[in-house]
């Protein structure tokens, strides 16, 4: 039976799929296999079907089917970080000449890697905010082979119909890729919606405790999986064993820890929508955002991201980010502890100039599971002094 099929409840298949016991040893946590080859059982005679780890390796085989099984789909595939996975995903899906409709509000890195690598190679991108299917419809190109979709965005939390705009990539005869890294697995499945690829940074809520970078593609189509598995190989920017290992502990928690930051960033962008020194708050789970419908929709909760723009322009926005005690200044996001950052001059600095620059009095939240009276006191001391 495989490990994906032994449950249907999301809490039971983050601890148990992929997760088979040593067979030598009876071990419940897989073995970091820290190993570069294998001894082969004659030539071409593979023993478990691993002669070297770039092409395969046990721990690494582990988090990958743990991956699929929680975003309900055929294969998994683990990258050494969530650009690596991009990258090659971007190296299966185009050829020189192709087009990709990109949305209006991404990660920084995600448009870099478009905007100054990928259209080096002579791939053409338009942007389309994601949120309204008719300006995606608008924005393809009859040589487009993909659009690509953040939901919630990074960082203005932008929320996508996944469904609707699945129909309207396919239509046009392309596949829709979602980043699904605010979101995770236990809030939002995209592959049940119509998406074709997954895209996680593993970094983040995945791997939960900001000791880790990773990344990782899962698709429910076998032969697209053949193709990213043949590429995963070619390219090779695979995840480590011992950085696998630690996303599958990360992945044990997934559903605990989420249920934790959605209760507490919904306490702190309650409080935000009334403090006086906040001129707006991007949080999916307030009502007056303009995709909560569609957010309540498909997620089953709103996550741990908040965005909220200040009154009195960037340098209050950054003076901010300068005060808080245990929120902690610094990039990335998805660990147990609070982080705070201030986009435009740190994470969303390759955006500037661009259709996807963000506001400069932005300021972004990755909230924590601390207790949250202690956070709400923090962001309050910060916005008063």
């Amino acid at each position: 039976m495989s490990d994906r099929h032994i449950s249907e409840h999301f809490e039971t298949l983050a601890i148990h799929a992929g997760n088979t016991a040593d067979p030598l040893t009876g071990a419940v946590v897989p073995p970091i296999y820290q190993v570069s080859t294998y001894k082969q059982d004659g030539v071409g005679g593979l023993r478990g079907g691993y002669e070297y780890s770039r092409s395969a390796n046990p721990t690494r085989t582990a988090l990958e089917e743990n991956l699929a099984a929680l975003e309900g789909g055929r294969r998994g595939f683990a990258f050494a970080s969530g650009l690596a996975a991009e990258d090659t995903l971007l190296r299966t899906l185009l050829s020189p000449g192709d087009h990709v409709v990109i949305p209006n509000d991404a990660y920084g890195g995600t448009f870099r890697l478009f905007a100054k690598v990928a259209s080096r190679w002579g791939v053409e991108w338009s942007v389309a905010d994601t949120s309204d299917p008719a300006a995606v419809r608008a924005a393809m190109t009859p040589r487009t082979k993909a659009v690509w979709v953040e939901t919630p965005s990074n960082p203005l939390l932008g929320i996508t119909d996944i469904a609707a705009v699945a129909q309207v990539a396919h239509a046009g005869g392309a596949k829709l890729v979602v980043d699904n890294t605010f979101a995770t697995p236990y809030l939002q499945q995209p592959l049940a919606l119509g998406a074709d690829v997954v895209v996680h940074s593993l970094t983040k809520y995945m791997g939960g405790h900001s000791d880790v970078v990773g990344g990782a593609l899962i698709v429910a189509d076998e032969e697209l999986g053949e193709e990213i598995g043949f590429h995963q190989n070619s390219m090779g920017g695979v995840a480590g064993p011992f950085d696998s290992w630690l996303v599958l502990r990360g992945t044990k928690t997934l559903a605990v820890r989420m249920d934790r930051h959605s209760e507490n960033a919904t306490k702190v962008a309650d409080m935000l929508s009334r403090h006086p020194r906040v001129s707006s708050v991007l949080y999916p789970g307030l009502p007056e955002h303009p995709g909560h419908e569609v957010a309540a929709k498909q997620m089953r909760a709103f996550g741990g991201m908040i965005s909220f723009r200040v009154t009195d322009g960037e340098e209050a926005a950054v003076a901010v980010c300068d005060r808080t005690q245990i929120f902690t200044l610094g990039e990335s996001l998805g660990g147990v502890e609070s982080l705070i950052e201030h986009p435009g001059r740190m994470t969303h600095a390759s955006v500037a100039g661009s259709l996807l620059e963000v506001p400069s009095d932005l300021v972004r939240l990755s909230v924590g599971i601390e207790n949250a009276d202690d956070l709400v006191e923090d962001l309050k001391q910060a916005l008063d002094k």
